[in-house]
């Protein structure tokens, strides 16, 4: 799926005659005081009013949930048992759940959720499961194509586009291709009945250039 860029709207800026400055409209300067307070950590008192584009865009945070990207049931909240054991990997958005924005704004986003042993999963892959149920960033980290292939017999995530190949039992490593590095991992929990970031992507997404 193409990533969705953000619109440019003109800028409808004022200035006095022969003044060497423009003012910068209020919905902008709003716009860059919240991105710049999010960045440092700041709660400001308009903060839970955040801009529906930041939301979308935004990468999924601690305590979002996931829907459905495909189907009849896109847009609905994943629950573990969702996630076929053993089978081809689900992909997801990550939904803020407050606003119910989902973040759909950026490819970058996109997750894959698989469900496996967990017994065969090595120590910090299960440290970061939930009921078998692992999550990884969907975007291959060599020219970030979708990675959209599941070889069962070896239960390995596999991207078309080049032939690699990740294990997602063992951090997603890379295991065959010419992916420099494994996908990004997002921990997950469970809070009711639905699978919860339980942080978030552990590693950059993208490819390395």
């Amino acid at each position: 799926m193409p990533e969705r860029l953000p619109i440019s709207r003109p800028c409808h800026c004022a200035a006095s005659a022969g003044a060497a400055n423009f003012h910068q409209p209020e919905s902008l300067a709003r716009r860059a005081l919240l991105k710049g307070a999010l960045a440092a950590g700041i709660a400001l008192p308009f903060a839970e009013a955040a801009l529906p584009d930041d939301l979308k865009a935004a990468r999924p945070q601690q305590g979002d949930l996931f829907v459905f990207v495909r189907g009849d049931k896109a847009g609905t909240v994943i629950a573990p048992a969702d996630v076929p054991a053993g089978g081809a990997p689900l992909f997801a958005w990550p939904m803020e759940p407050s606003s119910k924005t989902v973040r759909d704004g950026s490819r970058l986003n996109q997750v894959l959720l698989v469900r496996l042993d967990a017994n065969a999963f090595d120590d910090k892959t299960r440290a970061r499961s939930a009921d078998g149920v692992v999550a990884y960033s969907a975007n291959c980290t060599h020219a970030l194509c979708p990675v959209t292939g599941w070889k069962a017999e070896r239960q390995l995530l596999w991207c078309p586009c080049h032939n690699s190949e990740f294990d997602p039992r063992n951090g997603a490593d890379v295991v065959f291709g010419p992916a420099p590095r494994p996908l990004p991992a997002l921990p997950l929990k469970i809070a009711g009945d639905a699978l919860t970031a339980a942080g978030t992507f552990l590693g950059r997404v993208g490819h390395t250039s």
